[in-house]
């Protein structure tokens, strides 16, 4: 990607190293459960925090050392600022096309673990949006475990995380996130798993669409990076992840889509660069 000269956000708060209030993650959440959060791109943490597992009592723990400043943690750093600067260009445009105006979410950066205002968050879990603070949480460890662990490496692989959660972000101001936590609510386990799915899919292709207009506005990409974009979306879907932890599928529990439909739907985006495409819950599109 060529993002070195990029604008940085000024949307990026950096809590590495911060203390937090910090609760465990316990009851019916199983080993093999909490492996595959780890791998997954989530939405709403609350859903685990306050789900079927529950927390023990907070107790107060010191995230592991102060913010990185030695020069690779840096130009991390800067990368995500400059791909969350680029979303920032690319949704503000497509939103003042349609007579709207956005308001970009903010990028936190944690280690070990974070308090956001959907409960208090394990870097285990993955990156992940949070609806009522507007923000997205990311510990860069993550990168590490996508290249080395789910053979995602590349910096435009990194680009779609960032751009993944951003997409939960578009639907949060679109009004989605709340007519499908709504009908979740009143669906049964089986539908309210697919509502899930149908929601990563629609972020995928979110994250198509801003990589279709940044190649189209800044010529952002280079030769290669449209396949690390495919690969790290083939590498988190639901089948790969359960086989690769538990070595069989279970498809009536999948919440993110299959590896095909990743790769459909942030293909779709990437080639349409249209929100209107990205229509995941409409008849026929799964």
């Amino acid at each position: 990607m060529r993002w070195e000269g990029g604008r940085r956000s000024d949307n990026v708060e950096d809590r590495r190293g911060m203390p937090i209030g910090r609760g465990a993650v316990g009851g019916g959440l199983g080993v093999v459960v909490i492996a595959l959060i780890a791998m997954f791109f989530g939405v709403d943490p609350s859903i685990i925090l306050q789900g079927g597992g529950g927390l023990s009592p907070p107790v107060t723990q010191q995230a592991p050392g102060p913010a990185p400043t030695d020069p690779e943690q840096q130009r991390m750093k800067d990368f995500v600022s400059v791909v969350l600067a680029d979303t920032e260009d690319t949704w503000t445009a497509l939103f003042a096309e349609a007579k709207a105006r956005y308001q970009p979410p903010v990028l936190v950066l944690f280690s070990g673990a974070v308090q956001s205002a959907c409960g208090t968050a394990d870097a285990a879990m993955g990156p992940f949006y949070c609806p009522p603070d507007r923000k997205v949480y990311i510990d860069l460890d993550f990168y590490r475990a996508l290249s080395q662990k789910l053979g995602a490496p590349g910096d435009f692989a990194q680009a779609y995380v960032i751009a993944h959660e951003v997409g939960h972000h578009i639907q949060n101001l679109l009004g989605i996130a709340d007519k499908v936590h709504a009908a979740k609510q009143r669906s049964d386990e089986a539908r309210a798993n697919q509502l899930s799915v149908r929601m990563e899919l629609q972020a995928d292709c979110f994250a198509g669409v801003w990589a279709h207009h940044a190649q189209r506005t800044r010529q952002l990409l280079e030769q290669g990076d449209i396949e690390e974009g495919l690969n790290a979306a083939a590498a988190i879907g639901d089948d790969a992840l359960q086989k690769r932890s538990q070595g069989y599928v279970v498809p009536e529990s999948f919440t993110h889509g299959t590896s095909q439909q990743r790769v459909q739907w942030f293909r779709k985006g990437i080639e349409t660069g249209s929100v209107k495409g990205c229509d995941t819950f409409g008849r026929g599109a799964l």
